[in-house]
């Protein structure tokens, strides 16, 4: 009798352990959903996490996951590795490396940065363009000094620099070059070559580029200038030619641009428009406009979804709108202070 009930002990505290150590590995992983960039104004940034059917979320999914660790300032991009996600936040010159299904913290990157914007990755190196100082009359150099910074992200260390004499906002990376935007300051789209770490000839697109995507040998650039029409400019990388479509004067500053099954979506104040990747004329018959949003400071277009951040009065958590390719809400979710981007496990 006594063996038998020390078995029984013996054997429930088993099953106690097996079933806690299945707990312990059972965490909340970040995947098969979209993740919510928080800017954050004087205070710090945030990320928010919903699974893709809306059944799990998150508000503030970095510091779920580490605690007492501060993301950073003004936290202004994401991009992914593998399993790692890097996360900028300008404000504080650092970048933090999570793993993007964890969120636990790795490492952070906290040298040879200088209000770093946007970042990419080819063969084990990030790019990061970095604003580094801005324009004023007691410091004319500001739009000649930023530079794109190399991140070895083997070590998660500063490797080097790569300067543009010029400034530099957005990039994105094909066939081993860099393109980077320059949006206040400059006509021209920057050509950087990984290799030789060199520029080459930038091709001119005009002022107030802003977003930018590829798709099929092609870079699309959203132009919206200050005073001036906006215009969708189409670079041909084989040959850097370019062709521009120009927005009727009824559609007022262009805001965001997203292309997503051969289909550029593109936005002008809270509304919502698409186009045909290969159409010569743009649209103004609006797919639905967003009446809720007051100021939009964040869109995507993925997996049949269409994705909006209101930035609210950058004091206060703010919001996020999910709609169908038809302009049905999905979902409405509260997230952090100034919500700026959407970014996709």
């Amino acid at each position: 009798m006594k063996l038998s009930k020390l078995l029984l002990i013996a054997f429930s505290v088993s099953l106690f352990v097996s079933c806690s150590s299945d707990d312990d590995n059972d965490q909340v992983e970040y995947k098969n959903g979209f993740l919510i960039l928080n800017e954050g104004s004087a205070g710090q940034g945030s990320v928010s996490f919903s699974s893709n059917d809306f059944n799990v979320f998150e508000k503030d999914t970095y510091t779920a996951a580490n605690g007492s660790d501060l993301l950073g300032k003004y936290a202004q991009n994401i991009f992914f590795d593998g399993d790692r996600a890097y996360i900028i936040a300008g404000g504080s010159n650092v970048i933090n490396v999570v793993n993007k299904y964890t969120f636990k913290l790795i490492a952070k990157i906290d040298t040879g940065l200088a209000n770093p914007r946007y970042g990419v990755v080819k063969d084990g190196k990030a790019y990061v363009t970095n604003a580094n100082t801005y324009f004023s009359a007691s410091n004319p150099n500001g739009n000649t000094d930023d530079y794109v910074a190399v991140i070895n992200l083997a070590t998660n260390t500063y490797e080097s620099k790569i300067n543009l004499n010029a400034t530099a906002d957005r990039l994105i990376l094909e066939d081993g070059k860099l393109y980077i935007t320059e949006q206040y300051n400059s006509d021209k789209l920057l050509i950087v070559n990984t290799i030789t770490k060199a520029l080459e000839t930038p091709i001119v697109i005009g002022s107030g580029a802003d977003s930018l995507e590829e798709e099929n040998g092609i870079i699309y650039i959203l132009r919206k200038p200050y005073g001036e029409i906006s215009e969708i400019v189409k670079v041909k990388i084989s040959d850097k030619t370019t062709t521009k479509l120009t927005f009727p004067e009824s559609l007022d500053s262009a805001g965001f641009l997203d292309i997503s099954d051969n289909k550029i979506y593109y936005t002008v104040g809270s509304s919502v428009y698409s186009i045909n990747t290969s159409a010569t004329v743009i649209s103004s018959s609006a797919i639905f406009t967003a009446s809720s949003v007051a100021n939009l400071y964040g869109f995507a277009v993925n997996d049949n979804k269409i994705y909006l951040a209101d930035s609210g009065d950058y004091k206060a958590d703010s919001k996020a709108y999910i709609y169908n390719l038809t302009g049905a809400l999905q979902k409405e979710l509260t997230v952090g202070v100034a919500p700026n981007g959407f970014y996709f496990n």
